[in-house]
């Protein structure tokens, strides 16, 4: 039986204010009726946008703060009555919601456009990989960014974000979701979430994301080799895919991160 993700209504607004330049979207707040919690993500480029204004870099913070002492009923009851008319939010409106956190990545990056910066915003490739069995790309090129989530570090280059296509991994990564990965250096790759590259497919390549498992063979001299790998799904209707590591087709790109939305 395949695990099935629990769809749940969610309510949102954007917060928008009057800047120098004219309205502009802050952030979503995002309400989860059943717990009375509130999920909220604002910009970060205040620098840019407000640089001498010293509220907007404290308020979502205060923000939080407000939602965990009134709860979220009573919070955007508060949002909605007392801030003011250069400081607003639209109309709350009804989103299904499967995961909050993502939910509200995926709300943020639908009304809030930041300028790409090397030092927030990750690669996005037009690289789709299978979640499922081996995915054919006729060409992967950059097609723009996609900014971090709030609670990385740090972006660095060995960063990038593509999307997910198919049901083998969910619900964990569900299918159409974009992903973050971190190219693979050295290390142990037993038990972990990669992004493996299928080559000797002519023009094109295809990719596949899966946990690896590396079975060790031992050979007449004692020394161990890798006998099989396997690439384990996560979601049991699917079927493990088992790869040959003597034909040298297959290599592990990336580790999974997380799924920004």
């Amino acid at each position: 039986m395949s695990a099935v993700a629990v769809i749940r209504e969610g309510r949102y607004c954007v917060l928008q204010a009057d800047l120098d330049d004219g309205t502009t979207t802050l952030g979503v707040l995002l309400e989860d009726p059943e717990s009375n919690q509130v999920h909220i993500r604002l910009r970060r480029d205040w620098e840019r946008i407000a640089p001498d204004d010293e509220v907007l870099p404290e308020l979502e913070s205060d923000l939080e703060e407000k939602a965990r002492e009134m709860g979220a009923a009573v919070f955007f009851t508060w949002v909605e009555e007392t801030l003011s008319a250069n400081l607003r939010t639209t109309d709350r409106q009804s989103v299904a919601v499967d995961n909050f956190e993502r939910s509200l990545n995926r709300l943020y990056t639908k009304h809030v456009q930041t300028a790409a910066s090397a030092n927030t915003h990750i690669r996005l490739f037009s690289l789709r990989v299978a979640a499922g069995k081996f995915l054919e790309n006729d060409e992967v090129e950059s097609e723009g960014w996609v900014e971090a989530p709030p609670g990385l570090r740090r972006v660095t280059p060995d960063l990038f974000a593509a999307e997910i296509v198919g049901t083998s991994m969910e619900p964990y990564i569900p299918n159409g979701s974009i992903c973050l990965f971190r190219e693979f250096g050295a290390g142990s790759r037993q038990g972990k979430r990669v992004l493996v590259k299928e080559m000797g497919r002519g023009d094109s390549e295809a990719y596949t994301v899966k946990v690896y498992r590396s079975h060790k063979a031992t050979s007449e001299d004692g020394e161990w080799r890798h006998g099989t790998i396997d690439l384990e799904p996560l979601n049991p209707e699917h079927e493990v895919l088992h790869l040959d590591p003597d034909e040298n087709r297959y290599a592990v790109i990336a580790e999974f991160v997380q799924v920004l939305y």
